[in-house]
């Protein structure tokens, strides 16, 4: 969820959609204050607010794993309906997937906290992997997972894509970008013809109502919020659509609201090469391991003829065929962490690459072997559809390929492995619905905790450094890292993990912006 389908926010290449006021649009009540459990903003939504949610076990068949892990933590599953369009509450309804995980210490319990861990992707697993993060602050919430609308069990969108992501590199050529362009133009496609009715009605505005809902279904004046990458964009769009609902919320590894959108990759080709150079640096201290370069420059160099080398001809991996569109995703789902595990199965996938350009065709690892599926299969086709019409639904895009050729060759010489991928055109140049609303402004006095790093490859730093300027009241915790979502990650630094789990045990910020240092 981190990787592939990662919420990256950088500077936008075309101008981003107009701001907006935060008022909901014409039909939809502004909220109010939530003094009452349960709550609710009038206008035919007090049914929702007010319904009462059938507690059921998670799991909802044999290879359902999701449910089973859950079920063997003590979570409980419920649906909860919601309006598909807030406009017209009297009509379709939707059913939103949570999950909870009780307190256990119940003589100490905080609250309900709801959780989301980026992508945008499904939430519903997380409860019992987020108690062990949060140390001792854990067993005082009741955590609810909750499946955004269109992803997971939540009126899942499935267009029936042959890829499980709709990010893909431009390559080497302006064939390579040609055949990107038919492939966003089919996959918007698509959704065009299997999920035409739902898609006006998906976006993070009408997430952020639901999770209202939730709030209110589950009878909590307040609730606690941990979110990382797209999760903080929720978060925050969520304090500032429905002030004074939240408790304590952590966001870490912060989307740039103000660039979040169709084209929110662009600008993160920085933070990608200054990771890629500190990988290359590790693996050639392990050339005798790995054979891709005895120095920086030896790796890099092999980078980029394992490119050149997909260009000329799709590189034979196992079942899959591997084509310059596709080697630099490969090399950026690889760029999250700085730990030594992950840059070891890194360097272990460009081996296989290596081999397949220089003898025609190598046999995946089991790592890769799941990532090409993902990448290159439909296996997956409902997460990034989901997550598509998600992105889609938030921003306008620029419908002419020509921008996006344009802006991938200005940039192109200054990241000539990155640049063809975080500019590259995607379905929202085709989508067939435009965005119903304009995005929300955020902002306003917001007292919550921050995370973040300085070499954060999916929501860069600036990003982090931007939602803090906009979100009077927070303090931000910065780690000197390459790491993308430090804290959900269960990235190794003691003194991360303490100050979010005290601020989450005690309700207290700290006095002041701090930073971590690295751990060796």
């Amino acid at each position: 969820m981190l990787a592939t389908g990662a919420a990256i926010a950088g500077a936008a290449a075309i101008p981003a959609p107009a701001r907006a006021d935060v008022r909901a649009p014409a039909g939809v009540p502004a909220p109010a204050d939530a003094r009452v459990p349960g709550a609710h903003s009038g206008g035919g939504l007090a049914r929702f607010y007010a319904q009462e949610l059938r507690w059921k076990a998670c799991t909802l068949g044999p290879d359902d794993q999701v449910g089973k892990e859950l079920d063997k933590a003590g979570a409980r599953c419920a649906d909860v309906t919601v309006p598909l369009d807030y406009a017209e509450p009297g009509g379709r309804t939707i059913e939103i997937a949570i999950s909870r995980l009780p307190a256990t210490d119940r003589a100490h319990r905080i609250g309900t906290m709801i959780l989301n861990g980026g992508g945008p992707g499904p939430a519903l697993d997380m409860p019992p992997y987020m108690r062990g993060v949060m140390g001792e602050a854990g067993p005082r919430y009741d955590l609810v997972g909750m499946d955004p609308r269109a992803l997971g069990r939540s009126a899942r969108v499935d267009c029936g894509w042959p890829s499980g992501t709709w990010i893909t590199s431009a390559g080497e050529s302006r064939a390579s970008f040609d055949r990107t362009v038919a492939f966003a133009k089919d996959l918007a496609g698509r959704c065009a013809r299997t999920s035409a009715d739902v898609l006006p009605h998906i976006s993070t505005r009408n997430i952020a109502r639901d999770m209202d809902i939730v709030r209110g279904a589950l009878g909590e004046r307040k609730v606690s919020y941990n979110g990382a990458s797209y999760g903080t964009y929720l978060g925050s769009v969520y304090a500032t659509m429905f002030p004074g609902r939240l408790d304590r919320a952590v966001l870490d590894s912060s989307v740039n609201p103000e660039t979040w959108g169709p084209r929110l990759l662009g600008g993160t080709e920085v933070a990608n090469d200054h990771a890629l150079d500190g990988w290359a640096d590790w693996t050639a201290k392990r050339n005798a391991t790995y054979g891709l370069g005895g120095t920086r420059a030896e790796v890099l160099g092999t980078v980029r003829e394992i490119i050149r080398a997909s260009a000329r001809e799709p590189l034979h991996v196992g079942r899959f065929k591997v084509d310059d569109g596709s080697v630099p995703l490969i090399l950026f789902n690889n760029l999250g962490t700085d730990e030594e595990q992950a840059r070891a199965e890194f360097a272990t996938s460009v081996q296989v690459l290596k081999k397949a350009a220089e003898q025609g065709s190598a046999e995946p690892t089991k790592a890769l072997e799941e990532e090409l599926t993902f990448m290159l299969t439909g296996a997956e086709s409902a997460y990034g559809s989901g997550q598509s019409a998600i992105v889609c639904g938030d921003g306008a895009a620029s419908r002419d390929p020509e921008a996006y050729w344009r802006e991938i060759q200005r940039n192109r010489p200054g990241s000539p492995v990155f640049a063809p991928l975080t500019h590259n055109i995607n379905p929202c140049a085709f989508w067939p619905v435009r965005p119903a609303e304009r995005p929300t402004e955020v902002g306003g006095h917001v007292p919550l905790l921050m995370v973040a790093a300085t070499g954060d490859t999916r929501t860069d730093y600036p990003s982090n450094l931007a939602l803090h300027r906009l979100l009077d009241g927070s303090r931000m915790i910065t780690l000197p890292a390459d790491v993308h979502a430090p804290y959900q990650r269960g990235y190794p630094n003691t003194c991360v993990n303490q100050k979010v789990n005290a601020y989450l045990a005690t309700g207290h910020l700290p006095a002041r912006d701090e930073t971590c240092p690295p751990e060796s």
